[in-house]
Protein backbone atom coordinates (compact mmCIF):
# COMPACT_ATOMS: atom_id res chain seq x y z
CA UNK A 1 0.00 0.00 0.00
CA UNK A 2 2.19 2.96 -1.50
CA UNK A 3 2.16 6.39 0.29
CA UNK A 4 1.37 9.90 -1.69
CA UNK A 5 0.76 13.15 -0.64
CA UNK A 6 -2.48 15.29 -1.60
CA UNK A 7 -3.40 18.96 -1.07
CA UNK A 8 -6.93 20.34 -0.38
CA UNK A 9 -8.97 23.41 -1.25
CA UNK A 10 -7.26 25.22 1.28
CA UNK A 11 -3.65 24.48 0.04
CA UNK A 12 -3.06 21.91 3.17
CA UNK A 13 -1.32 19.02 2.33
CA UNK A 14 -1.00 15.33 3.80
CA UNK A 15 0.35 11.94 3.40
CA UNK A 16 -1.76 9.62 2.63
CA UNK A 17 -2.15 5.41 1.57
CA UNK A 18 -3.24 4.57 -1.86
CA UNK A 19 -4.40 1.12 -2.70
CA UNK A 20 -5.32 -1.16 -5.34
CA UNK A 21 -9.32 -1.62 -5.60
CA UNK A 22 -9.80 -5.74 -5.40
CA UNK A 23 -13.57 -7.42 -5.50
CA UNK A 24 -13.52 -10.43 -4.32
CA UNK A 25 -15.29 -12.79 -5.86
CA UNK A 26 -16.53 -16.33 -4.65
CA UNK A 27 -16.72 -18.99 -7.01
CA UNK A 28 -16.53 -22.84 -6.87
CA UNK A 29 -16.22 -24.80 -9.93
CA UNK A 30 -17.43 -28.45 -9.92
CA UNK A 31 -17.50 -30.81 -11.93
CA UNK A 32 -20.08 -33.42 -13.52
CA UNK A 33 -19.64 -35.21 -10.26
CA UNK A 34 -20.32 -31.95 -8.00
CA UNK A 35 -16.66 -32.52 -7.17
CA UNK A 36 -14.13 -29.70 -6.40
CA UNK A 37 -12.66 -28.43 -10.20
CA UNK A 38 -9.84 -25.94 -10.45
CA UNK A 39 -7.82 -24.86 -13.45
CA UNK A 40 -4.44 -26.23 -14.16
CA UNK A 41 -1.92 -25.26 -16.83
CA UNK A 42 0.00 -28.22 -18.49
CA UNK A 43 2.69 -28.17 -20.99
CA UNK A 44 1.87 -28.51 -24.38
CA UNK A 45 4.90 -28.72 -26.24
CA UNK A 46 8.35 -27.18 -25.77
CA UNK A 47 10.51 -24.87 -28.19
CA UNK A 48 12.63 -27.45 -29.89
CA UNK A 49 9.87 -29.64 -31.03
CA UNK A 50 6.81 -27.43 -32.83
CA UNK A 51 6.43 -26.47 -36.20
CA UNK A 52 9.70 -24.22 -37.08
CA UNK A 53 12.27 -26.10 -35.39
CA UNK A 54 10.96 -29.31 -37.37
CA UNK A 55 10.80 -27.34 -40.59
CA UNK A 56 14.04 -26.34 -39.91
CA UNK A 57 15.18 -29.76 -38.66
CA UNK A 58 13.65 -32.26 -41.53
CA UNK A 59 14.27 -29.59 -44.47
CA UNK A 60 10.88 -28.83 -46.10
CA UNK A 61 6.66 -29.33 -45.33
CA UNK A 62 6.53 -32.72 -46.82
CA UNK A 63 9.13 -34.41 -44.68
CA UNK A 64 7.39 -32.67 -41.64
CA UNK A 65 4.54 -34.26 -42.32
CA UNK A 66 5.89 -38.09 -43.36
CA UNK A 67 7.90 -38.07 -40.09
CA UNK A 68 4.90 -37.02 -38.06
CA UNK A 69 3.02 -39.66 -40.06
CA UNK A 70 6.09 -42.08 -39.58
CA UNK A 71 6.92 -41.22 -35.81
CA UNK A 72 6.12 -38.68 -33.54
CA UNK A 73 9.09 -35.96 -33.44
CA UNK A 74 7.09 -33.37 -32.03
CA UNK A 75 6.27 -34.71 -28.51
CA UNK A 76 8.92 -35.03 -25.55
CA UNK A 77 7.89 -37.73 -23.49
CA UNK A 78 9.72 -36.50 -21.02
CA UNK A 79 8.47 -33.22 -20.38
CA UNK A 80 4.64 -33.16 -22.40
CA UNK A 81 2.13 -32.95 -19.85
CA UNK A 82 3.96 -31.87 -17.25
CA UNK A 83 1.68 -29.73 -14.50
CA UNK A 84 3.33 -26.18 -14.55
CA UNK A 85 3.78 -23.94 -11.80
CA UNK A 86 5.73 -20.63 -10.32
CA UNK A 87 6.29 -19.89 -14.48
CA UNK A 88 8.01 -16.48 -15.49
CA UNK A 89 7.97 -14.92 -18.96
CA UNK A 90 11.39 -14.85 -21.20
CA UNK A 91 11.53 -13.04 -24.27
CA UNK A 92 13.47 -15.23 -26.88
CA UNK A 93 15.46 -13.65 -30.52
CA UNK A 94 14.99 -15.23 -33.90
CA UNK A 95 17.61 -17.88 -33.02
CA UNK A 96 15.28 -19.04 -30.19
CA UNK A 97 17.78 -18.21 -27.46
CA UNK A 98 16.82 -16.21 -24.27
CA UNK A 99 17.69 -12.37 -24.26
CA UNK A 100 18.06 -10.85 -21.09
CA UNK A 101 18.56 -7.12 -22.61
CA UNK A 102 15.54 -6.24 -24.26
CA UNK A 103 14.68 -3.27 -26.05
CA UNK A 104 11.11 -1.43 -25.37
CA UNK A 105 9.54 -0.33 -28.03
CA UNK A 106 6.71 2.57 -27.84
CA UNK A 107 3.79 2.38 -30.55
CA UNK A 108 2.08 5.36 -31.32
CA UNK A 109 -1.57 4.88 -33.44
CA UNK A 110 -3.76 7.00 -34.88
CA UNK A 111 -7.55 7.48 -33.92
CA UNK A 112 -8.70 4.48 -36.18
CA UNK A 113 -6.05 2.18 -34.92
CA UNK A 114 -3.04 2.30 -37.82
CA UNK A 115 0.41 2.27 -36.70
CA UNK A 116 1.69 6.24 -36.78
CA UNK A 117 5.18 5.58 -35.48
CA UNK A 118 7.43 3.77 -33.30
CA UNK A 119 10.18 5.14 -31.24
CA UNK A 120 12.28 3.88 -27.84
CA UNK A 121 9.90 3.56 -24.58
CA UNK A 122 11.26 6.01 -22.28
CA UNK A 123 11.69 4.92 -18.77
CA UNK A 124 9.81 7.46 -17.18
CA UNK A 125 10.51 8.28 -13.21
CA UNK A 126 7.51 8.29 -10.68
CA UNK A 127 6.46 11.76 -10.30
CA UNK A 128 3.63 10.48 -7.58
CA UNK A 129 5.24 9.96 -3.65
CA UNK A 130 5.00 11.32 -0.01
CA UNK A 131 7.70 13.82 -1.32
CA UNK A 132 5.95 15.38 -4.18
CA UNK A 133 2.41 16.50 -2.73
CA UNK A 134 -0.22 16.14 -5.81
CA UNK A 135 -1.96 19.69 -5.48
CA UNK A 136 -5.39 20.71 -6.02
CA UNK A 137 -5.98 21.84 -9.57
CA UNK A 138 -8.99 24.13 -8.92
CA UNK A 139 -10.19 22.49 -12.40
CA UNK A 140 -13.81 20.44 -11.55
CA UNK A 141 -15.16 18.52 -14.37
CA UNK A 142 -18.35 17.43 -14.28
CA UNK A 143 -19.16 13.29 -14.24
CA UNK A 144 -20.84 12.55 -16.91
CA UNK A 145 -18.36 14.43 -19.23
CA UNK A 146 -15.31 12.86 -17.76
CA UNK A 147 -16.97 9.58 -18.32
CA UNK A 148 -18.12 10.56 -21.83
CA UNK A 149 -14.48 11.37 -22.79
CA UNK A 150 -12.25 9.18 -21.34
CA UNK A 151 -12.25 5.27 -20.81
CA UNK A 152 -10.88 4.79 -16.91
CA UNK A 153 -8.62 1.75 -16.96
CA UNK A 154 -7.58 1.74 -13.47
CA UNK A 155 -8.08 2.98 -10.17
CA UNK A 156 -7.04 3.72 -6.68
CA UNK A 157 -8.60 4.06 -3.05
CA UNK A 158 -7.34 7.17 -1.30
CA UNK A 159 -7.51 5.90 2.93
CA UNK A 160 -6.18 7.46 5.48
CA UNK A 161 -3.23 6.27 7.99
CA UNK A 162 -4.29 8.17 11.30
CA UNK A 163 -7.03 10.42 12.53
CA UNK A 164 -5.66 13.39 11.41
CA UNK A 165 -5.84 12.39 7.16
CA UNK A 166 -9.28 10.76 7.93
CA UNK A 167 -10.53 14.50 8.36
CA UNK A 168 -8.53 15.51 5.71
CA UNK A 169 -9.06 12.95 3.62
CA UNK A 170 -13.20 13.12 4.38
CA UNK A 171 -13.56 16.83 3.53
CA UNK A 172 -12.13 15.94 0.01
CA UNK A 173 -14.52 13.25 -0.43
CA UNK A 174 -17.72 16.08 0.97
CA UNK A 175 -16.33 18.60 -0.99
CA UNK A 176 -16.23 16.56 -3.92
CA UNK A 177 -19.46 15.09 -3.39
CA UNK A 178 -21.31 18.59 -2.95
CA UNK A 179 -19.87 19.66 -6.14
CA UNK A 180 -21.12 16.40 -8.18
CA UNK A 181 -17.83 16.73 -9.77
CA UNK A 182 -14.51 14.71 -10.57
CA UNK A 183 -11.00 17.11 -9.21
CA UNK A 184 -9.08 16.73 -12.46
CA UNK A 185 -5.70 15.95 -10.64
CA UNK A 186 -2.17 16.06 -12.28
CA UNK A 187 1.47 16.01 -11.13
CA UNK A 188 3.85 18.75 -11.15
CA UNK A 189 3.68 22.54 -9.06
CA UNK A 190 0.53 23.40 -11.40
CA UNK A 191 -1.10 19.81 -11.20
CA UNK A 192 -1.27 19.35 -15.26
CA UNK A 193 1.34 17.00 -15.49
CA UNK A 194 0.56 13.02 -16.33
CA UNK A 195 0.66 10.73 -13.18
CA UNK A 196 3.46 8.15 -13.23
CA UNK A 197 3.16 5.93 -10.35
CA UNK A 198 6.47 3.73 -10.76
CA UNK A 199 9.33 3.82 -12.74
CA UNK A 200 8.88 3.05 -16.55
CA UNK A 201 5.06 2.71 -15.68
CA UNK A 202 1.99 4.21 -18.14
CA UNK A 203 1.50 7.95 -17.78
CA UNK A 204 -2.07 8.44 -16.78
CA UNK A 205 -4.77 11.62 -15.93
CA UNK A 206 -6.10 11.50 -12.67
CA UNK A 207 -9.90 12.09 -12.11
CA UNK A 208 -10.80 12.42 -7.83
CA UNK A 209 -14.41 11.67 -6.97
CA UNK A 210 -15.32 11.55 -3.61
CA UNK A 211 -18.33 9.72 -2.09
CA UNK A 212 -19.79 9.99 1.98
CA UNK A 213 -22.36 8.03 4.13
CA UNK A 214 -23.04 9.37 7.65
CA UNK A 215 -19.22 9.68 8.59
CA UNK A 216 -17.91 7.04 6.09
CA UNK A 217 -15.94 8.52 3.38
CA UNK A 218 -15.25 6.91 -0.06
CA UNK A 219 -12.25 8.72 -2.08
CA UNK A 220 -11.38 7.19 -5.91
CA UNK A 221 -8.54 8.06 -8.20
CA UNK A 222 -10.06 7.10 -11.46
CA UNK A 223 -6.74 7.02 -13.90
CA UNK A 224 -7.21 7.20 -17.85
CA UNK A 225 -4.60 7.60 -20.69
CA UNK A 226 -7.61 7.10 -23.45
CA UNK A 227 -9.37 9.88 -24.68
CA UNK A 228 -12.21 9.24 -26.98
CA UNK A 229 -12.10 11.38 -30.24
CA UNK A 230 -14.37 11.67 -33.06
CA UNK A 231 -12.53 10.68 -36.32
CA UNK A 232 -11.52 12.58 -38.62
CA UNK A 233 -14.07 13.17 -41.50
CA UNK A 234 -13.83 11.53 -44.55
CA UNK A 235 -14.17 13.04 -48.10
CA UNK A 236 -17.38 11.50 -48.54
CA UNK A 237 -18.75 12.63 -45.44
CA UNK A 238 -17.28 16.26 -46.39
CA UNK A 239 -19.99 15.67 -49.80
CA UNK A 240 -22.75 14.17 -48.18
Amino acid sequence: MPEIAISNSNGRDAAVAAESIRVPMRIWWIDADERNATSAKILKGTIDRDYDALLQKFGSPDKVAEELIGADPEIDLESVGRYLRDTSRVYVNSDRQVVYGVNQVEVVRNPDGTEKLRRPKKMAAPNVSPEQPLLWSGKLLAKKDVFNKFVMVSKLQLVHINGLTYDFLYDIAKELEAKKSLLLLGAGPKSNQPLILRRGATAYRGFLEGRTRGSEYLLLLHLSNIELKAPEPTAEDKGS
